[in-house]
């Protein structure tokens, strides 16, 4: 589905990407772990062309999509819930979802929209409220919510568990695994290893700006140098 071949990327004389390599299959949770400042977010960018790359090609479905714009890339059916969430805080929960349907799907707006309330029975409850009043968990699932209401083929999440309880955490990745069963491609990217690891197909990790290790999950996930690093064994 997507395919990456020696991506190189940054901003102005600051490179961040230096010839990633990578590809995601139809139905797959693949995961891209690293620390802050290692090009996570770069990554994501750049695949959804909010960043142009400097060298390298991305393919998403077969189709050169290299230097595309982000309105391109969601008619072809990727969608990116960005790290932050980037809601409308001003706008009802109502309204922020069906702003996810402006580019794509807007004639099954009303039908997604109920989608997404069973899918989120908490946002039904709160359809009319102001986005910027939810929590944090609750504002996840908006931000999710409103990249599904485009009717996407893959979707990118940038740290979907960050700043969350406990609690969230664990219904944050069940969310993320509910939605690969629906057919939807994946790409997670994370800084909380274990769980990633647990639900993730395939890994990579990124260390400034390079994959250092790359795998089926369960494999990555007995690397010594990965144990050591990122959980303290």
């Amino acid at each position: 589905m997507l395919e990456i071949s020696g991506i190189r990327a940054g901003y102005g004389p600051v490179a961040v990407l230096h010839g990633i390599d990578m590809a995601i299959q139809a139905g797959e949770i693949v995961a891209v772990l690293g620390s802050n400042g290692v090009g996570k977010t770069t990554l994501n960018n750049v695949i959804s062309g909010i960043i142009k790359p400097t060298a390298g090609t991305i393919r998403f479905e077969g189709e050169d999509v290299t230097g595309a714009s982000p309105a391109h890339m969601v008619g072809l059916g990727l969608a990116h819930v960005p790290e932050g969430r980037k809601i409308f805080p001003n706008l009802s929960v109502h309204e922020n979802l069906e702003l996810g349907a402006y580019r794509r799907a807007t004639a099954n707006s009303a039908r997604n929209l109920e989608r997404m309330y069973d899918t989120f029975p908490r946002l039904r409850e709160r359809r009319t409220q102001l986005a910027g009043t939810l929590s944090g968990g609750e504002q996840q699932m908006l931000a999710i919510g409103r990249g599904l209401m485009s009717e996407p083929r893959m979707v990118i999440l940038d740290e979907p568990s960050l700043g969350l309880s406990p609690v969230m955490v664990e219904e944050m990745f069940r969310l993320v695994q509910k939605i690969n069963a629906e057919g939807l491609a994946v790409l997670l990217v994370e800084q909380n290893v274990v769980q990633s690891l647990e639900v993730a197909t395939r890994t990579y990790v990124l260390e400034q700006g390079h994959f250092v290790l790359e795998g089926k999950s369960a494999d990555v996930l007995k690397d010594p140098n990965l144990r050591k690093t990122y959980l303290g064994l």
